[in-house]
Formats: C-alpha cells, structure tokens, sequence
C-alpha cells in the first residue's frame, strides 16, 4: 500500500489496515491438481505446533512464518497484505507493460498511464529541472505581505481527503483537510467537512510527547535542508522558525481519540459561523481560493480545533508561515523534486519514520503513483485483466450469508429490546456493498497530464481529485460511491451510506482462494466481510441509523450494555504490551477491536450455516472449526520493525496483528476447537468472553 488514511470511514474505522500473513494457497507445485474448494488453504510451514494453541493462539499459526520470514529492506513490515500487494503490483506491471508498448489516442486514459509513468520515472529530466516547476508555487508564498494574501495561499493549497485510511488527516501539511459527503447530521445533504491539518510528522504526539524527542531531531534534520535546497538564506533559522510553528499546530489539535469519536464532530457551521466562532483568517479569501466561496455550511468535524488554527494565522509572524509553505509545498511532492530533496524525504519518512533500510525501486514508484493518481483508469483495467465474474459472485454470496448471519445474532440478543433490534436488522438489511469495483469509474479528461513535468502531473492529480469531491456539495449522496481503488489489498465500512467497499485487489489469496475449503475462505475472506459489517455496529458506526444519519436509535438500557461491553474489550486490549511500558490502548483501538470480535463471530455463524448440518471434512489433520480460526490467524500474521510497531501503537486505530489475532479468545468455539482449558494463558472464562453482539 502506499497512502494512508477519510473521516468517513470508520477504521480508520473501518479499513482493515496493515498486517496479515504469507499463506500458501492451493497447489504447492505445479504438477499438483487441487479441485477448487478442496484445499485446506492454511499455510502448514507457517505454523509452530510446539506452541500451546491456548496460549499463544498468533504463535501456533505462525510462530515458524515470524522466525523464517525476513522484512524486505525496503519495507517496514511484511505479512498477507505484502503479499497480496506483491500480486497486485506484479499485475499492474503485466498490465503497464502492454500500455508503454504501445501508441495510444491523445487524451485516453491509455495515453495519461502512459505519459504519467513515464514522467515520474525520468529522474534524470527531474533533476535537470531542478526547482523549475515548483517555481510558481514558490513565487506565490514569496509575495505573501498581509493575513488576506496568506489566507488566499492556504486556501489554495487545501485538498480533498478521500483515502478511507486517513480518518483524521494528521498526516498532510495542509492546514485544513477537506472531505464531502453527506453531514453526520444533515441527512440527505452533502456539505464539506472541515478538519485540522498542518502537520509534517503523522500526529500531535510526535512533537508533543517526552518519548519522540530523536525523531524530533531528525524531523529537523530534513526540514531543515529541504529549506536549504529552496535557497532559503538561513535555512537553519527557517527549520526553527518551522518546527515552533508545527508545534503550536499540534497543541491545536484535538488529541486522535476525540477525533474519532464522530459524535464529538457532530457540528454544522454556517458560513458566518466561521467569521464568529474562528476569526483570525480571511475567510473570505481562504474559501474563494479553494473554490468554497459559494458552500453555505460545513461540518466542523474538528470544531475544537478549528478556531485555534485560524488564530495562529493572526498570532505568528508571516515569514513563519512563508516557511512552512515553502517546506510543505516540497515535502508533499517530494517524490518528483531533485535527487537531494527526494533522499531526505526518505530518510526521514522511510528510515526514521518507518524503519526502511532501502527505498523502493523507482519503476515501482512509478507505477504506484500513477495508480494513486489515476485511480480509474489503472482500476477499470485492472479488474478486466484479473478479477473474474465467478469470484464476485461467490463474495457477494458470502456477503449475504454473513449479513443474515449478522442479523440472526442481533435477533437472538436476550437483553435487546424489540425497537433497538428492529433498527439493528433494518440497517443489515440495507446495507450495500460495492464488490471488486465501482458502478461508474471517474472521467479524466479534463485531467491533462504531460509526458515530461512530472511535478505538474503530481499538482494535476490532485486538483482533479478535489474538483471531483468539491462537485457533490448541494448535490444528493451517492450511496454507490466508492472511496477505495479497485486495486488496493483493504476493504472499508461507509457509515454515512450504510455500505461497504471491497476491492479486487483484497478478494485473492491469501484472503480468498477459490480452491480452498469453505472452512479457510469464511475464516479469511469472510471474516473480513463480517469485520466490515461490524463496523455499522462498533462504537462509532452505531451512531448512525440505515439512511447514514447520526441518530440515536437505542434504547438507554441497551445503550449502556453495549457501552460496558467495549469497556470490557479495551480493558482486555490495554493489557497487551509489545514494549516494556508500550502498552496498546484499548479505547483508540476498540471501533477496530468490535468489529474483530463481532465479525469473527458472523463469519463463523455462517460457515456452520453453510454446512446444512453436516460434518466438515477433516483435512490436513484439522477440522473445519480448527481450519476456520487457523486461517483467520494466519490472515493476521504480522511482522514489523520496531519504529513502524511504536508509530502503530502510537497513532493508529488497529491493534497490531499479533493481538487482533488473538480475538478468538472471545469465541465460545475456539476454545472447544482447540480444547483450550482454565490454566491456559489465553483463557477466559465464559462471562469475561466479550460478545458485544449476540
């Protein structure tokens, strides 16, 4: 995967996020016949059967995977989304080698590929060019001279969020980040979210918290020489200038926990609210800039932090924010500037960040960002070249399958009442789900792309992206809308239009393998599906009704059961510490810990379903039920340096896989799969197993 994290989502909400395992599937040499469904599909080498299944549940499906499997150099951390990607890029390249073969009609999505790629992989012409085509940019920071014409930069500079993996947009140097869809409480009208941005490093801690004062340093480091490669004359005092800034922006943002909390971003602002409630920017002249001027209304998702931005506007001094544009205008595109800036945005964000010890080859670099940047029309040729018509036939029968699973649960639920499982059911029953790819796929042709200004290219991508997010506001929600790419290896709850997305690129092994026994697909694939589903139904997606409204539709009662319920979960998750004294939090973590549990528990609802009553075969030496766990285990197999591991505990909303591997401890039939017993370090007993739903 390359980008990361909407608001919109609720995985980030509802993303899977990275993880997972490299499973064997099906044939294991090229003379073996496996009848599709046949296979057991777990990956045998990857497990270690010395360890005692109830007490490290992670290390018996995988515990051999983790002590034989390297990190590439050029990766942070390995596991089944890696190797899915692996597959993804490996048809993409198949797919790109025939379009640079060949002569294509001007402006076709063919020629824009083509002409994309090829500009991003000229690093010679790059470096020749030098600044050159950022100079324009540049110029226009420079003639900043008043609060109105910095207002009408920063305007210009903000950019549409729709990367489902992005909830709270810590992660661009925009100061604000913008996302549309449909308000969390104005249902039927799409209006523009409004969210704290300006950040370099991913998240407020990282400049605010004691633990994070070397990568600090070294944030400096690369500041402070990319302002010396824009011919600052005292890039030393610019990068302090910058870092004070940053960290005045940091202490205006509301802490990630609230920012997840969707209720606490149930605010709707007029147009004039902006003036009262956040004065300090031209207002004004910010939103014409972003081509907002006639948007009567936003949703103030980060209304907390929104006046305190705008007042650092009026407060700092003005040479202050010509700097921190300037850097951030380059560290953005960092990737199509000269070789000097391009080295240290790696060193930073790939060795320092990260824990990369090699950036990645640049052809593949190449084709990467040319499918973030014409995500369509990479997808719709993708899906034709790899994705057949049984395989979303077969996920959308198991769609259906774990939805009425889901829905059978909520009805069984003895303490619910009647109105709160009526509500429940009717939300299942409406659910979509965009399987593989969209309905409709994005027009590019007012997208221009140049064969030789890769710069360009990167401003042009994202101009068109947001002229086609800003285009909904006023305009009745697309429930259809997709805010994944076809070939992305991830899946994505929509709670605002009571839907999911799973992607092409998510439905092939080691998640879904179409000659794999039920047993395996339902505890990988599946599993997945009833993860998003839950979603609609963990902490945050139960706010919303089955039109995507923000409404309370529980009785308090039932509410409050509910809520001990995740209380219980994020305690059982505060418990797991990968650091002496780095612990996971089980709040952050519990939207994501939910719709594990409750998602396994569908997926396995359905599997026994699917049976009709009768026995699974045993295969490999394992019943259906031990298949069924294993391959969810396996599908969360997860290695990962230690700077990656403490910026995952520390920012993001998934647990690490090594702990969401262990959900099954809250599953009844785990532990009589595995005959897990009192003793066993993983047990719990019946009433401390968290059921959440059902």
């Amino acid at each position: 995967m390359t980008s990361n994290k909407t608001i919109i989502v609720l995985l980030s909400s509802a993303c899977l996020a990275l993880g997972a395992v490299a499973c064997k599937q099906g044939p294991t040499t090229a003379t073996e016949q496996v009848q599709p469904g046949t296979a057991s599909g777990i990956n045998l080498a990857a497990m270690d059967k010395s360890v005692k299944p109830g007490d490290d549940f992670f290390s018996y499906a995988n515990g051999s995977w983790v002590k034989n499997t390297p990190i590439p150099d050029d990766r942070s951390s390995i596991g089944g989304f890696l190797i899915a990607d692996q597959k993804r890029e490996a048809d993409t390249k198949a797919l790109f080698d025939e379009i640079l073969k060949a002569d294509h009609a001007a402006g076709s999505n063919e020629a824009k590929i083509k002409d994309f790629y090829n500009a991003y992989l000229n690093t010679d012409a790059i470096d020749k060019a030098g600044l050159a085509p950022a100079r324009a940019d540049l110029d226009a920071i420079a003639a900043i001279n008043d609060k109105t014409s910095l207002s009408r930069v920063i305007g210009s500079t903000l950019r549409a969020d729709t990367d489902p993996l992005n909830a709270t947009n810590y992660e661009t140097g925009n100061l604000f980040g913008i996302f549309v869809s449909q308000g969390l409480n104005t249902p039927g009208e799409t209006i523009p979210y409004l969210m704290q941005g300006g950040l370099g490093m991913p998240e407020r801690e990282y400049y605010l918290g004691a633990d994070n004062a070397e990568l600090r340093g070294k944030y400096r480091t690369y500041v402070e020489t990319v302002m010396k490669e824009a011919g600052s004359a005292d890039p030393k005092a610019a990068a302090d200038r910058i870092i004070a800034l940053e960290t005045k922006i940091a202490q205006a943002h509301v802490a990630r926990e609230i920012s997840e909390d969707f209720k606490q971003g149930a605010q709707v602002w007029t147009r004039a609210d902006l003036d009262s409630k956040a004065p300090g920017i031209d207002w004004n002249a910010l939103l014409t800039a972003a081509q907002l001027q006639n948007a009567p209304k936003f949703q103030a998702y980060h209304a907390g932090a929104i006046p305190k931005l705008s007042a650092l506007v009026a407060s700092q001094p003005l040479d202050a924010w010509k700097d921190w544009l300037t850097f951030h205008t380059l560290n953005q595109r960092a990737s199509v500037l000269p070789a000097a800036i391009r080295d240290a945005s790696f060193a930073f964000n790939g060795q320092a960040l990260s824990g990369q010890k090699a950036q990645r080859p640049r052809d593949v670099r190449a084709l990467n960002a040319t499918s973030n940047a014409l995500e369509d029309a990479v997808g719709k040729a993708y899906v034709e070249k790899v994705f057949p018509a049984s395989s979303k036939a077969d996920i959308t029968r198991m769609v259906d399958e774990i939805k009425q699973a889901f829905a059978t649960r909520v009805q069984s639920i003895d303490w619910m009442a009647d109105s709160t499982k009526a509500e429940a059911v009717k939300k299942i029953e409406t659910m979509g789900a965009g399987i593989g790819y969209p309905e409709k796929w994005a027009d590019y042709s007012s997208f221009n792309v140049s064969p030789t200004d890769a710069y360009a290219n990167a401003k042009a991508a994202e101009l068109d992206r947001y002229k086609r997010q800003i285009a909904k506001i006023g305009k009745p929600m697309d429930k259809l809308e997709w805010w994944m790419p076809a070939q992305l290896v991830n899946a994505v709850n929509l709670p605002v239009q009571n839907a999911m997305n799973f992607p092409a690129a998510i439905l092939q092994p080691p998640f879904y393998n179409a000659s794999a026994d039920p047993a395996y697909n339902y505890g990988a694939i599946g599993a997945v599906i009833g993860h998003e589903i839950s979603h609609s139904f963990d902490n945050n997606g139960a706010a919303f009704d089955s039109t995507g409204n923000m409404r309370n539709w529980w009785t308090p009662a039932d509410f409050a059961k509910f809520e001990a319920a995740g209380k219980a979960l994020a305690e059982q998750y505060d418990t797991y510490e990968p650091f002496p004294g780095v612990k996971v939090n089980g709040k952050l973590t519990l939207g994501e810990n939910i719709a594990d549990v409750a998602g396994l528990q569908a997926a396995y609802d359905a599997y026994k379903h699917s049976l009709g009553g009768k026995e699974a075969p045993v295969i490999d030496g394992f019943t259906g039920d031990q298949r069924f766990f294993i391959a969810y285990a396996q599908t969360w197999a997860t290695k990962m340096r230690d700077e990656a591991l403490k910026a995952r505990i520390a920012t993001d909303g998934h647990a690490p896989g090594q702990y969401r591997a262990q959900t099954v401890r809250n599953i009844d039939a785990w532990y009589s799969a595995f005959n897990v017993q009192p003793g066993d370090k993983l047990y719990l007993a019946p009433e401390k197993r968290v059921k959440v739903w059902g």
